[in-house]
C-alpha cells in the first residue's frame, strides 16, 4: 500500500515570503527602496568589529551571547539575564510561536501587520486570527474583542510595518491589562529606534508578567545582512525560549558587529535624526503631488493612491526609472506603495519621479 508523506497541518497553507526586489533587468543606476534598509549602512565601529572577526572564523561562536547581552543591557538599561538573541528578531518570534502556540491555539495579529506572524503561526500548527485596524492604525478594542479562551499570543508591531503608524504607551498598557493570563503580548520593536524617546515597551515589561519585546539590528543599525536581533521579557518566558534556541544560532561576526553597533550611540542618533528629517520631507513632497500618507514613525512612508490600478502603474513607472519600492497588496493595501526613506538624493529622486507620473496622468 502506497503511503503519502505529508507535512504537519498548517504548513501547506503558508505562502512563500517574498522579500523586496533588488534588481531591474537592463537598469544600472538602481535605487532600492523596497526593504526598509538603512541606506547609510552600519557604523564604522561595527564594520571594524566584523573585520576583526575574520581572524577567528575557525572558532565556534559564543553560545551564551554574554558580551552582546551585556552591551544591550548597558545601552538600554535592562537585565542581560532576561535577553535572548536570535537570527534577527524573526527567530525570536518563531521561538515564541513554537513555545506557546500549537494545534487548537489562536494567535492574533492586525490586518496590515507583518506577514511573517501568520507564517510562523501556521508553522507551529496554530490558527492565525487577523484583526481589523482603524484607518491603518492598531485598534486595541478590536484586538481585545477578538481574544478567546484559545488565544495564546498577540503580535503588535509598533511602529507597524508596512503602515509606519503606531499607538502610544497608554494604549499599549490598556491592551496588556485587558489580556487574560493565558495570553502573551508581543511588542515587535523592529523600528523602535526611529522614534525619539520611545522605550519600545520596556516599562510595560518591567511592570507586567505578560509582555515580551523583540528588537532587531537589521534596520537602524544597518546589519540586515548579518541576521541578528534580540528579545526581552519576563525571566520565565526567556528561559522557555532558551530551551529551543540552538546553541550556535549566531555567528561570531554577527555578535561582534552587533555589540559594536549598539554601543555606537552617536551613529544611531545621527541615523534617527537624518531619517526623521527626510521622512517628513518625502511625505510632504508626495502630498504636494496628490499622494497622501499616514504619519510614519519608521524609516518608510506608505504612499496611498486612488486605487490598485494607479498604485501598480506608478510602481511600473518607478521601475522604468530605476527605482524599486514595495507593493503591499499582500498586506491588504492594494492601493499603496511602501517607500523606504533614503538620503537626500534618494528622496528627491523618488519625489521627482512620482511627480512626473502624476503629471502624465493629467
Amino acid at each position: 500500500m502506497t503511503q503519502i508523506l505529508r507535512p504537519q497541518p498548517g504548513i501547506l497553507d503558508i505562502e512563500l515570503y517574498e522579500g523586496g526586489a533588488s534588481r531591474l533587468p537592463g537598469q544600472s543606476n538602481v535605487l532600492k527602496l523596497s526593504s526598509n534598509e538603512n541606506l547609510f549602512g552600519p557604523s564604522e565601529a561595527a564594520v571594524e568589529a566584523f573585520r576583526r572577526a575574520a581572524t577567528e572564523l575557525h572558532r565556534y561562536p559564543s553560545s551564551d551571547h554574554l558580551d552582546l547581552r551585556e552591551a544591550i543591557g548597558d545601552v538600554h538599561g535592562v537585565d542581560p539575564a532576561r535577553i535572548i538573541c536570535g537570527a534577527g528578531s524573526g527567530e525570536i518570534i518563531d521561538f515564541l510561536c513554537q513555545a506557546y502556540a500549537g494545534p487548537g491555539d489562536e494567535v492574533i495579529h492586525t490586518e496590515h501587520g507583518f506577514s511573517m506572524y501568520r507564517i510562523w503561526t501556521l508553522a507551529a500548527g496554530a490558527t492565525p486570527v487577523s484583526v481589523a485596524e482603524c484607518d491603518r492604525v492598531t485598534d486595541v478594542d478590536a484586538i481585545l474583542n477578538a481574544v478567546t479562551d484559545n488565544t495564546r499570543l498577540v503580535f503588535i508591531a509598533n511602529p507597524n510595518n508596512p503602515t509606519g503608524t503606531m499607538i502610544g504607551t497608554d494604549a499599549l498598557a490598556r491592551l496588556a491589562d485587558g489580556l487574560p493570563g493565558h495570553c502573551l503580548l508581543v511588542l515587535d520593536g523592529a523600528y523602535a529606534e526611529y522614534v525619539e524617546g520611545y522605550d519600545a515597551g520596556l516599562a510595560l515589561i518591567e511592570a507586567r508578567p505578560n509582555v515580551v519585546m523583540t528588537r532587531t539590528f537589521s534596520k537602524i543599525y544597518g546589519l540586515g545582512g548579518l541576521r541578528i536581533g534580540w528579545g526581552y521579557g519576563p525571566q520565565e518566558v526567556i528561559d522557555v525560549l532558551r530551551r529551543i534556541r540552538g546553541p550556535f544560532n549566531l555567528s561570531s561576526a554577527a555578535l561582534m558587529a552587533a555589540e559594536a553597533a549598539v554601543r555606537d550611540i552617536a551613529h544611531t542618533e545621527r541615523c534617527r535624526e537624518v531619517n526623521s528629517r527626510w521622512r517628513h520631507w518625502l511625505a510632504e513632497a508626495l502630498a504636494s503631488h496628490g499622494v497622501p500618507s499616514d504619519t510614519s514613525m519608521a524609516n518608510y512612508v506608505l504612499a496611498r493612491f486612488a486605487d490598485r490600478a494607479e498604485a501598480e502603474a506608478c510602481d511600473a513607472f518607478l521601475k522604468e526609472n530605476g527605482i524599486i519600492v514595495r507593493g503591499v497588496a499582500g498586506y491588504n493595501l492594494p492601493n499603496c506603495l511602501r517607500i523606504t526613506v533614503g538620503d537626500e538624493a534618494a528622496c528627491r529622486r523618488v519625489a521627482h519621479t512620482i511627480g512626473q507620473f502624476k503629471a502624465a496622468q493629467q
